[in-house]
């Protein structure tokens, strides 16, 4: 989304404005370009009017599901499966991304000294994730939230009065780190942190019965099973 901008003016047109362009405001007809605009932001055209009437009417939460688990457990690739098939408005926020914003200063979440820096990360987090819900919008959140970091998440569910479910997938240490340590790019692939990562997971307390073993299962029928598990209301985070 860094080469175009969409905005939504007041009255019946829409100006999309490249930065590069000085932000100069290109008109377009608001309704016969839904897939051309959604092509230029990298998106698929899901704006079909019966599923934005909740946002029109201002009046509606969106609900929240929080997918987490060690890394490698498929997370991202779900969390995009929930969000680009759903049936109303629906963001897919990923944690890491607030992390990498940090251009300064930062440090790996999963060391100690971290914890001032992910205290500060996940209210950043939280507070998105209830301004989109209050907005109208479902969030499906996508990352490392330990049971650790569910504080500032219940408090904005009570508060705001939103609807959030709390799932874990948990796939068999072996296959946390086989599908870990194949990941390219910035993901992470240090063995002794992913292990760490996964031993922490594996200790949930009361929310034990929020953990999906996802070893035998691929991304599609993964992101089923949550579907199914968080409309049962199960997972809901009480």
């Amino acid at each position: 989304m860094s080469a175009a901008i969409l905005y939504l003016p007041p009255r019946s047109s829409v100006c999309i404005a490249s930065k590069r362009l000085g932000l100069h405001p290109v008109p377009v007809t608001a309704l016969s370009h839904r897939a051309e605009w959604a092509a230029q932001l990298g998106q698929k055209d899901k704006s079909v009017p019966g599923r934005v009437t909740r946002l029109a009417s201002g009046n509606v939460n969106g609900k929240v599901i929080i997918l987490t688990g060690p890394p490698g457990a498929g997370k991202t690739t779900v969390a995009e499966f929930l969000a680009v098939n759903a049936s109303v408005p629906t963001v897919h926020l990923t944690t890491d991304l607030f992390y990498r914003s940090i251009r300064a200063g930062f440090v790996l979440p999963f060391l100690p000294q971290a914890q001032q820096q992910n205290a500060v990360v996940i209210e950043a987090i939280v507070g998105t994730v209830a301004t989109f819900a209050r907005g109208g919008y479902d969030v499906v959140v996508d990352g490392i939230v330990g049971p650790w970091f569910l504080g500032p998440f219940r408090a904005a569910s009570e508060r705001d009065h939103l609807v959030m479910s709390y799932v874990v997938l948990r796939p068999g240490l072996p296959i946390t780190l086989s599908r870990a340590t194949e990941r390219r790019g910035t993901e992470l692939r240090d063995i002794e942190a992913i292990t760490g990562l996964h031993g922490a997971f594996a200790q949930l307390g009361d929310l034990e019965d929020h953990a999906i073993d996802t070893g035998t299962l691929d991304a599609e029928q993964t992101a089923a099973e949550v579907r199914r598990l968080v409309v049962s209301g199960r997972y809901r985070l009480m």
